[in-house]
């Protein structure tokens, strides 16, 4: 028995048994972190170089990309160190330190979708007011709104995770530090005080969720009456991969965190985490550039331009 005040690191999810898997792990792990820093990376320059991709809706892909980032560069890293090296240690704070940031980034994420959900909303159902209601200075105003309430929701689970007694152990069954596997180690009933935070986090998730699926019903109501078929697939092509991002994000979050304990594995768990927390980040780039013609002439001319550098 011990407790979180003699506990200096925890033990996280060993990937693999042997040299041979552990190796195949990182490779894993390198191949998706690269793609997910070469993609959120062209569109993060694509919008900051392009003027003409200076609104709105790509304002908010690019702090989409940085939250991606974030996301990999807190999970991805010491995985593929615990892989490379056979080891499972995190410390303390590093464990504290991961929480936070996945937390925070995560939030993030989820608070900037439901905005670009309303900013497809308001350019499709409201075009007349875009302007007005969509200007330069609320934008700013909304993505800073996102980030600092991702940072004190981060702040207040995390101080509040790591203020519980640990008496369970430091065994992880994750291969990052996670909340909910934390928790597990509380000898304490005082983890219902974090357990009644996650529940009013998830009320919270459930109303943009159901904000976010009212405005696509508007959105396609309206679409679906646009008279052109050009002007239909245009409406289309600036919402599907929104609505193919947001559906990647909350089916992988939704799967991995209540699907039924009769079929939970250590595999199966360790499969489904990596499905909603280093998948997505890689894929949303690819996602949003494949229907978005504005972004792809924008990376092309910019990894041109880099091209005619060298």
């Amino acid at each position: 028995m011990s407790n979180s005040s003699s506990i200096s690191h925890f033990l996280l999810l060993p990937l693999a048994d042997t040299w041979q898997l552990q190796l195949l792990h990182f490779c894993l792990f390198l191949g998706i972190s690269l793609a997910a820093f070469l993609g959120n990376g062209l569109i993060i320059s694509a919008v900051a170089c392009g003027h003409h991709l200076h609104t709105p809706m790509f304002f908010f892909l690019l702090n989409l990309a940085l939250t991606d980032l974030g996301c990999i560069c807190t999970t991805v890293p010491k995985a593929m160190h615990n892989s490379l090296w056979g080891t499972r240690n995190i410390s303390y704070t590093g464990c504290a330190a991961q929480v936070f940031f996945f937390v925070f980034f995560i939030s993030a994420e989820y608070c900037l979708l439901t905005i670009m959900c309303y900013d497809r909303y308001v350019s499709i159902c409201k075009p007349l007011h875009y302007e007005t209601l969509l200007g330069s200075r609320a934008c700013a105003h909304m993505a800073a709104a996102a980030w600092a309430s991702a940072f004190l929701y981060s702040l207040l689970h995390t101080a509040n995770t790591f203020s519980l007694p640990l008496c369970e152990g430091n065994v992880l069954d994750q291969f990052f530090c996670e909340i909910p596997h934390i928790l597990k180690l509380s000898c304490s009933k005082s983890y219902l005080r974090e357990l009644r935070l996650i529940a009013v986090s998830i009320c919270l998730s459930f109303v943009c969720f159901v904000f976010i699926v009212f405005s696509y019903v508007q959105i396609f109501r309206v679409v679906l009456k646009i008279p052109s078929e050009q002007q239909r697939h245009k409406a289309f092509s600036t919402c599907l991969p929104h609505l193919a991002v947001v559906s990647l994000f909350i089916s992988t979050g939704t799967l991995a965190y209540l699907k039924p304990p009769s079929i939970s594995s250590p595999s199966l768990d360790l499969a489904l985490s990596i499905l909603y927390s280093v998948v997505p980040p890689a894929l949303n780039p690819l996602i949003y550039s494949l229907r978005n013609q504005d972004l792809k002439a924008a990376v092309w001319r910019l990894m041109t331009q880099r091209f005619q550098e060298h």
